[in-house]
């Protein structure tokens, strides 16, 4: 499957991020990834619908994907206005959702894409029920909350054993994401190991490199 990249812009400059998110895009990001922390689940606060419905019209008319990661307890009560301000992709986590069937349908009747998540510690086992329900399988390759942490290298194996998983359900078609420490090393490491979407964000939005000189880099690394 092509590879496509997610960056993510809880690292970016919030002054500027309209620009920022317009420089992404015109530099051919095929999503645009927005991490979504209320401060229970995760030790972070961070963006609500109002921020994606100001980035849906700059989505939209790139044609790049809108995703929301909802980093949050009781998921349930905001996927509506996550749906409603324009996010196209909503991903949960399993350990946020006790019906997590349920959840998932929540979302597709809205008519949009359903994706499920783990950390780190939380066993495959968790969401192997729901993998002919979603339309992608995030694996965080570190613990969520903060932007900037280190790929942890166990999450290769876990990226590998997903990825055989969907193959021998005849689940091909389902995208597998890895999130977190994700630079031109790692990216590498988890497309070898089976991910074909890469959420980045240090290392698009940095000091070292304009966006689309770290986008390139990024491309170059990983063969696309």
């Amino acid at each position: 499957m092509p590879v496509e990249i997610a960056p993510s812009f809880l690292t970016a400059d919030l002054t500027r991020l309209g620009d920022q998110i317009n420089e992404t895009l015109q530099a051919g990001a095929e999503r645009i990834h927005v991490d979504v922390m209320d401060g229970r689940f995760v030790p972070n606060l961070t963006f609500g619908p109002l921020v994606v419905s100001a980035l849906q019209p700059l989505t939209q008319a790139a044609g790049a994907l809108l995703e929301a990661h909802l980093m949050v307890e009781q998921p349930e009560s905001l996927i509506p206005m996550f749906a409603q301000a324009g996010a196209e992709l909503i991903t949960v986590h399993v350990e946020t959702c006790p019906h997590l069937d349920r959840t998932i349908q929540q979302i597709k009747d809205l008519g949009l894409r359903a994706g499920v998540t783990l950390n780190p510690a939380t066993p495959l086992v968790a969401i192997e029920a729901v993998l002919s329900e979603v339309d992608l399988v995030l694996v965080m390759s570190v613990n969520p909350g903060f932007g900037g942490q280190t790929y942890l290298p166990s999450s290769t194996k876990r990226i590998t054993r997903l990825r055989q998983i969907l193959q021998e359900r005849n689940l091909g078609q389902v995208d597998l994401e890895v999130d977190g420490g994700i630079n031109t090393t790692t990216a590498v490491e988890a497309v070898a190991a089976g991910a074909n979407v890469l959420v980045v964000g240090s290392c698009i939005y940095n000091s070292q490199g304009s966006v689309a000189e770290n986008l390139s880099n990024l491309r170059d690394a990983i063969g696309g």
